[in-house]
């Protein structure tokens, strides 16, 4: 075992992926459009056809295991594809060989988890980068310019809306999909990104209530939930999230109201402003509009902006927009929603207080 060093200043960052499966063509086409800093040593997946597809694609080694691939490839940064249960123990090996982690979200589906993952990046001096790509959204820009700049005023109610559908044949393709150990529900997986802009935009919660169901999925966890918040401020918040809009992804939105502004940024991964309106309009309101993109997939295109702040971040010119403690935030909050669904009572956050 060895300790990378923090920056690597003078040449390009070797990266290594794991998990060859749905979200890691965001990363690969975010490795190649960085090219120039960043060079692709190896990849890894359990599953023997995902691999050779993988390989054959990019043309770099392949191993079946984490433990391999450390040898032989000896990466700088680990990135976590695989499912979310696995991300600590994976995060743990990587730490001990010395390589910094990205991880994908969720980054654990347990509060002990997320903080072992913390942890062990902080023992051995590395860093721990969980993906929140839709912070980088240019509409969730201007919403946080928008909030920083004070335009809203007093903030009275926040609405998250995911209303997207996952049919069964989604979770019969991996034995993991939908389990509580390896995956979570609707809210731990699909809604992740949108409960990490509630953090993001306004702030620590001070308390959760919420219910959950599984109403037409056969799945362990959610397929549909609630949730009902309140910050310190005294603003209150929604979360609606379902997996079984019919008959194709209808809306992920988020709905500011305050004193002085209203605004909501939807379409099916917000990023569409769809209403902006302030008390005191300024000359780039009527820009607003060019903020607006147009996609296909619920990911958007966020991924590789947030290569760009891991790289800076490792060559030690910015620093890293969502660390390990950042990624533990919004974790917090769905490990409360869930525990008070379950007690049916009222959770307050921190956990533990």
């Amino acid at each position: 075992m060895y300790k990378a060093p923090w920056f690597i200043k003078d040449r390009k960052i070797k990266v290594a992926l794991v998990g060859c499966g749905r979200i890691s063509s965001n990363h690969l086409q975010a490795i190649t459009e960085h090219q120039n800093d960043l060079t692709l040593v190896g990849l890894c997946d359990t599953n023997p056809t995902a691999l050779a597809a993988a390989v054959q694609t990019h043309q770099v080694p392949g191993f079946a295991t984490l433990t391999d691939l450390l040898k032989s490839a000896s990466p700088d940064l680990v990135i976590l594809c695989t499912p979310s249960g696995l991300h600590a123990s994976q995060t743990i090996e990587a730490a001990a060989y010395g390589c910094h982690v990205l991880t994908e979200k969720p980054m654990a589906t347990t509060w002990e988890d997320g903080q072992a993952m913390v942890k062990a990046c902080e023992e051995a001096s590395l860093r721990l980068f969980v993906v929140k790509q839709n912070r980088l959204n240019a509409t969730m820009q201007l919403v946080k310019k928008a909030l920083a700049a004070g335009r809203f005023g007093a903030m009275y109610l926040a609405q998250i809306n995911v209303f997207w559908t996952r049919p069964q044949s989604y979770y019969d393709q991996g034995g993991w999909r939908g389990t509580w150990a390896m995956d979570g529900g609707a809210f731990m997986n699909q809604a992740s990104h949108y409960i990490d802009l509630l953090h993001w935009l306004l702030g620590p919660v001070a308390s959760v209530q919420a219910m959950t169901a599984t109403l037409a999925r056969n799945i362990e966890a959610e397929d549909t939930g609630v949730m009902c918040l309140r910050w310190p401020s005294g603003t209150l918040g929604t979360v609606n999230v379902t997996m079984l809009t019919h008959p194709k992804n209808l809306e992920g939105s988020l709905t500011l109201l305050g004193e002085k502004g209203s605004v909501k940024v939807g379409g099916v991964a917000v990023n569409t402003i769809e209403h902006w309106e302030f008390a005191d309009s300024l000359p780039e309101d009527e820009l607003i509009k060019q903020a607006n993109y147009q996609t296909t997939s619920v990911y958007g295109f966020g991924h590789p902006l947030y290569y760009a702040n891991v790289i800076n971040a490792l060559r030690d010119i910015e620093k890293p927009i969502t660390d390990g403690y950042e990624g533990l935030a919004s974790l917090e909050l769905l490990i409360a929603a869930y525990r008070a669904a379950r007690e049916q009572a009222s959770i307050a956050l921190p956990l533990g207080s």
